[in-house]
């Protein structure tokens, strides 16, 4: 084989035991830890997120990696990660030679025999980290296997430190302490990872690649500021040739939209982003019908932040869909302020099992606040509708947002009850600077930033003890946790053979075992619960058909 040009890293989670530890150094009562208690359960003196705990219980049924009726353990993330894999597609369609790690935990022995191959450079990809150790920990790793290769890391986290801080010094800071040789910084990025690696690969100075940030010496290195805008139409990806050792599983990821349609308040992803860029319907069929020539996929996860806006177009791809007859299921997310009953009628019919809706509150009166461009009837409507149509829907909330009363809480959780979505999350508000409510901070008195803040009307702590008192009330939907094991895995898992409902009977008892925590039962009585509990899932998983792949409907 060739130089390899490129090694592209997705995603590192870094072992779940080691962030509890990390967290809880700081207080086991501050907000952030409290928060992340929703996403395990302690069995012992182990935490155990959810997807721990599901591989712990099949282990005690018996069911093995390696067995007739089940290969390998659920891990977290093992769908192909989207940046990596469009990258990688990105690259390889201008003829660099490009290889990806999905998981780095998982693939260390992999990515070793490829930096021993001496690629021009390693990209690391930040979508979801808002913190430098997961990227610490890999640039350590690639400088102990192979010294010389340049390393570059681009996405959100690098554009973050860059709107948070103003100062140079601050600056070199935060991004010296990643340690990588090089910074993208525009908001799409792949035309200027292109470009360096051209540059590198040619021994050309890389102060003539736009967009680019890095320290030479003691000085912080801006190189021109080239706005990319690369064409929906010419970045689908070719599934068919990714495989083998880049192996892709039964569930994947894809995009038909670059970022969203709105403003929400608390968000400030569609400034980072940029305006709403769509595929054309011919790209998407065409990508389709990619990842059908694979015939190993089972089902399709849409990425896009509002993916049935607009709705001529939503309805487009549906009838597209059924036209195509695709042998795979798909998930989403979905506005139900943008949709009627055709559109409902349209996806069940194409293969939707399942919608991510991002609710956020039950009261009229903090959607208002967080320019929702939504009503809470127009949820309760299209919750029914998705129900009647045999759609599973998972409802995300948040608690805590400015003007949140205890009266608006209870708003929330009366909305929950009441229209029952399959499964739901509620969040403290995370006060993050650079969003649209952040520059009103003198009109709703906020103070601090963060997990910890304040307001006219709510501090952070009140938040996360209604969040725990939400919980504990609501019997009437099942809580899916954020860390590891949110919506998202419900493809992942029907993908692995099992169907919704077995999904169900596993939450459904996780989240007994969890609320044991939450409600801090005695020691003794917890033992005992947690024993009858953890039989009664052991003797549930040995029923399920682990060695049967669910078809598409």
């Amino acid at each position: 084989m060739s130089q390899l040009d490129c090694v592209i890293v997705g995603y590192n989670e870094i072992p779940f035991q080691r962030y509890v530890e990390l967290l809880g150094n700081y207080s086991e009562d501050s907000e952030a830890y409290r928060d992340l208690k929703f996403s395990f359960v302690e069995l012992g003196q182990r935490p155990f997120n959810y997807v721990e705990l599901l591989n712990h219980v099949l282990r005690e049924a018996g069911v093995s990696p390696g067995s007739s009726s089940f290969d390998e353990p659920f891990k977290s993330g093992e769908i192909p990660n989207l940046a990596a894999v469009y990258l990688s597609n990105f690259l390889r369609r201008r003829g660099f030679r490009t290889k990806y790690i999905n998981l780095f935990q998982h693939e260390k022995e992999r990515f070793k025999q490829l930096l021993a191959m001496n690629p021009v450079c390693v990209a690391i990809t930040t979508t979801f980290y808002v913190l430098n150790f997961p990227v610490n920990e890999m640039v350590q790793f690639i400088r102990a296997h192979n010294p010389s290769v340049k390393i570059v890391v681009g996405g959100p986290l690098v554009s973050n430190h860059l709107r948070n801080f103003a100062q140079e010094s601050e600056i070199k800071a935060s991004l010296g302490d990643m340690a990588a040789d090089f910074y993208v910084v525009d908001s799409q990025g792949e035309a200027t990872l292109a470009h360096l690696v051209a540059a590198l690969k040619a021994g050309e100075d890389p102060a003539n690649v736009p967009n680019l940030v890095y320290v030479q010496g003691d000085k912080l290195i801006r190189t021109t500021v080239f706005p990319e805008s690369n064409s929906m139409d010419e970045g689908d990806i070719k599934w068919s040739e990714f495989g083998g050792e880049e192996e892709l599983g039964a569930t994947i990821q894809m995009r038909t939209a670059r970022s969203c349609a709105f403003k929400c308040s608390f968000c400030n992803y569609p400034t980072r982003a940029g305006k709403l860029t769509l595929a054309s319907l011919e790209t998407v069929e065409r990508e389709l019908e990619s990842v059908r020539s694979l015939d190993t996929v089972r089902n399709v996860v849409f990425i896009d932040d509002t993916f049935n806006v607009p709705l001529p177009r939503f309805k487009d791809m549906c009838r597209m869909m059924i036209d195509r007859k695709f042998n795979f299921n798909w998930f989403s997310y979905f506005r139900c302020s943008n949709s009627d009953e055709e559109a409902i009628e349209l996806m069940a019919k194409s293969g939707c099992k399942g919608v991510f809706l991002g609710i956020e509150s039950g009261s009229p009166t903090i959607l208002k606040n967080m320019n929702k461009a939504a009503s809470v009837e127009r949820y309760a409507e299209g919750i029914k509708a998705l129900r009647q149509h045999g759609i599973a829907t998972f409802g995300s909330f948040i608690v805590g947002f400015p003007g949140e009363t205890d009266e608006t809480v209870e708003e929330t959780i009366s909305f929950i009850r009441e229209h029952k979505p399959d499964f739901y999350r509620a969040q403290m508000w995370y006060c993050e600077p650079g969003t649209p409510i952040f520059r009103e901070k003198e009109k709703y008195q906020i103070a601090g930033d963060g997990f910890v803040w304040q307001h006219g009307s709510m501090t952070s702590l009140e938040a996360m003890d209604h969040i725990e008192r939400l919980f504990l009330q609501i019997k009437e939907s099942l809580w899916l946790p954020q860390w590891s094991f949110d919506f998202w895995f419900i493809p992942y898992f029907l993908g692995k053979g099992l169907s919704l409902e077995h999904f169900k009977q596993f939450v459904s008892h996780a989240g007994k075992l969890l609320a044991m925590d939450i409600a801090s039962v005695p020691n003794d009585e917890k033992t005992r619960m947690q024993r009858n509990f953890l039989k009664q899932m052991t003797s549930m998983v040995k029923a399920w058909p682990l060695n049967q792949v669910e078809t598409a409907v």
